[in-house]
């Protein structure tokens, strides 16, 4: 069924009359910033620190865009008798934004959180040549890199969390069991609370035995008056 000749005209020509009469919102940029939202994809920033030079982010980069040299130095046993070990030193880590899409593979495949997103936009150049920012300049851009957002406090706990404070509880009770150990220790080897005590109330030694004065029981076979029976 065919409509009215010229109602999409009428239509599109009511919708740029509504847009006419509404207000502007014009924001005055460089003079106004734009408030971009949390997880707004700007730049990538770089926290040298966690890079291990694992090659992660290089190797998943769809676009090749991440260039990193690194050397190998060999690190002095910690303790005396160890054997010495080697680490990667990190010489250069580059990312050729002209090349780059934005996708985030890299951060998101980075195992130490040395890659994070940040709203910074404003590094155009003119020369699509010194889009390629080295490690410097991206470790500048890590303290635009906006704090992360409050957990929810109805989430389920992180497992690390709770392993951690497992093992702290498992901790401070061993602790507390020994301390408990060694006091009871102590009280035992000054007689305090043992179950004999080692005085008798005339500062002999206390037995259970009846006293030997009325005679009933002597060890060296007197009536108990000093009489041999």
């Amino acid at each position: 069924m065919m409509g009215i000749p010229g109602s999409g005209l009428a239509k599109g020509l009511a919708v740029t009359l509504r847009t006419m009469t509404r207000k502007s919102h014009t924001a005055q940029y460089p003079d106004a910033q734009p408030e971009l939202p949390p997880r707004t994809r700007g730049v990538i920033g770089l926290f040298e620190e966690n890079c291990t030079v694992c090659m992660l982010c290089a190797r998943e980069c769809p676009d090749w865009c991440i260039y990193i040299d690194s050397h190998k130095e060999t690190v002095p046993p910690a303790a005396p008798g160890g054997r010495e070990r080697s680490r990667n030193v990190l010489d250069r880590f580059a990312i050729d934004f002209a090349l780059c899409m934005y996708c985030g593979i890299c951060i998101e495949v980075c195992p130490f959180d040395a890659l994070f997103w940040s709203p910074e936009f404003e590094y155009a150049e003119e020369d699509i040549r010194d889009l390629t920012h080295e490690r410097d300049k991206l470790r500048e851009w890590m303290w635009t890199v906006p704090a992360p957002p409050a957990l929810d406090p109805r989430a389920e706990e992180p497992k690390e969390i709770g392993a951690a404070r497992k093992a702290a509880d498992k901790l401070a009770a061993a602790e507390a069991a020994a301390a408990a150990e060694a006091e009871r220790a102590s009280g035992t080897s000054d007689g305090t609370d043992g179950p004999h005590a080692t005085n008798g109330p005339n500062g002999n030694n206390a037995t259970d035995e009846p006293n030997a004065s009325d005679g009933t029981h002597t060890t060296d076979g007197s009536d108990g008056n000093g009489a041999a029976t």
